[in-house]
């Protein structure tokens, strides 16, 4: 019998940390449940304390989500833990994970604080979280470069606290497979009840070996991983929650541990977070990218053919390869669109969002005869169907663009309530359509990223537009998506702007 390893996913508080990969409360909602139909076994919701959208974010997943278990993240002071236990509150199984730095550069440097201090203060921090609940996790940041003999120490005092994990993050990616292993065996060895606790890993990117630290401290004893869907997050990135769960998968004859993840489930998260978040996935990433299950070469080709396994080591259906299925066309009725966003975890508020979204998806329909998921999805991202969050609206567009002639765009938006036209030219299309925007917005933005994708496949396919925008040091993602490219471009600048325009700084944990 293996142990069960426990998937601890934090797409939701440490994914959005890249830059302009903020979620709005219902993108969560969707990412969460789909985590939730994966069988995701901790679904790290938030850091509650850094705002109110962020608690509110926190507090509407724990009343969502029934079966996995949702945890907030807190630094190590009384303020942040109880905003944590009152996010977490309505949840059937709720955790807190509260977090301090360990390292001699952290402690001198961001906190201040003796060692002793720091101790002192990490049992205190247990104390308030048991407050709230039995399941409280401790981390100690920056453990990769923290001293041995100190860490025995804080954790020895956290688990008599209480803490019921003990997580040993590798903060900023500076550790090798080998010595991290190293680090996990030597813990467990010389804690004390080190064997009442499950030991969790969470490795960043930055050397890209987050997933190998991952799997060799698991090969040492840790029984949690603490990833994102697609390596996502802050700087290079988190270990990919599909890179680990397929490893231990695939080589069940080499690592002592089994998952309960449902990996048919694992593509269609991929696709829904690249949509959400505007972070696309590269085509050659392991299992997720578009090339991760093609063979071009003429060799891998015809051994695929006569027998499969001769070039592939996991079967591509075994992820969600293939799930996009067709779902809804023209003459598809409302209770078909109800039903089917609902299986998909999408929840309609009223009847009034219902009207706009069929509306939308009726006029989609008219310009392309086929509707897969990933349409649906992105369709509900747009503004349009939740007018709440959207200062600026595109009205109409009017594009020119010949050889020899300069492209010209008129655009009308909307903003604030109020319409104004405006026309302007460019080097491309888009370029005059983002010139006639910003002669209205007069925003003040630089332009970091502009990105197109296809949607799904076809010539009638939607194309995906993320625009990424600066201003004042604040970054933002925009999404927009149409059957015609141009307008997509329009719409996710404008997406961009209102997230802008929304405000809402926010606090992160680890400043």
């Amino acid at each position: 019998m293996k142990d069960p390893l426990i998937i601890f996913d934090t797409t939701l508080r440490d994914g959005e940390q890249s830059p302009g990969a903020s979620m709005t409360r219902d993108e969560k909602l969707r990412i969460a449940r789909q985590l939730e139909r994966m069988r995701v076994d901790v679904i790290e919701a938030g850091f509650a304390a850094a705002s109110n959208g962020d608690f509110e974010a926190v507090r509407s997943i724990a009343e969502a989500i029934k079966e996995s278990t949702v945890c907030s993240l807190a630094r190590a002071n009384e303020n942040d833990i109880r905003r944590s236990g009152e996010a977490i509150r309505p949840a059937a199984r709720g955790r807190i994970h509260t977090f301090i730095a360990t390292s001699p550069i952290h402690m001198e440097k961001k906190l201040r604080m003796s060692p002793d201090e720091v101790v002192e203060q990490a049992v205190k921090a247990i104390g308030w979280a048991r407050e709230y609940t039995d399941d409280v996790e401790f981390s100690a940041e920056d453990a990769g470069r923290s001293e041995i003999d100190f860490l025995v120490r804080i954790f020895d005092a956290v688990i008599r606290a209480g803490a019921k994990t003990i997580n040993v993050p590798d903060t900023v990616g500076y550790n090798v497979p080998e010595q991290y292993a190293a680090t996990l065996r030597t813990l467990i060895e010389r804690v004390p009840n080190a064997d009442k606790v499950v030991w969790s890993v969470h490795c960043h990117n930055d050397l890209g070996l987050a997933v190998s630290n991952s799997l060799a401290a698991v090969m040492a004893g840790a029984r949690q991983v603490e990833c994102t869907i697609n390596g996502l997050g802050e700087r290079a990135g988190n270990a990919s929650l599909e890179e680990i769960v397929m490893a231990v998968r695939t080589r069940a004859d080499v690592f002592p541990v089994e998952t309960r993840i449902d990996t048919t489930q694992i593509v269609p998260a991929s696709r829904l977070v690249s949509q959400i978040t505007g972070y696309p996935v590269q085509p050659n990433k392991a299992i997720v990218g578009a090339n991760a299950f093609a063979h071009e070469s003429g060799i891998h080709q015809d051994g695929v053919l006569k027998h499969r396994e001769t070039y592939e080591i996991m079967r591509a259906e075994d992820v969600g390869w293939g799930a996009n299925k067709l779902v809804l066309g023209k003459h598809s009725g409302r209770n078909a669109f109800r039903a089917r966003l609902q299986e998909l975890g999408i929840e309609i508020e009223s009847e009034e969002q219902l009207n706009l979204a069929f509306a939308s998806f009726k006029e989609l329909a008219d310009k392309k005869h086929e509707i897969f998921d990933e349409d649906l999805h992105a369709l509900m991202s747009d503004e349009a169907i939740t007018p709440e969050v959207e200062h600026y609206r595109l009205v109409s567009t009017r594009f020119h663009s010949e050889t020899g002639e300069t492209p010209q765009a008129e655009v009308t938006l909307s903003a604030g309530g109020k319409e104004t036209r405006a026309s302007a030219s460019g080097s491309g299309p888009v370029d005059a359509a983002f010139k006639a925007i910003e002669s209205v917005a007069a925003s003040g933005t630089e332009l970091l990223l502009y990105s197109v994708n296809a949607i799904t496949t076809g010539t009638d396919a939607q194309g995906e537009v993320t625009v990424r925008l600066s201003r004042d040091g604040r970054i933002v993602n925009g999404q927009g998506a149409d059957t015609d490219i141009i307008v997509a471009s329009a719409k996710a600048y404008l997406n961009a702007l209102n997230k802008l325009h929304a405000g809402g700084q926010k606090l992160n944990p680890q400043v």
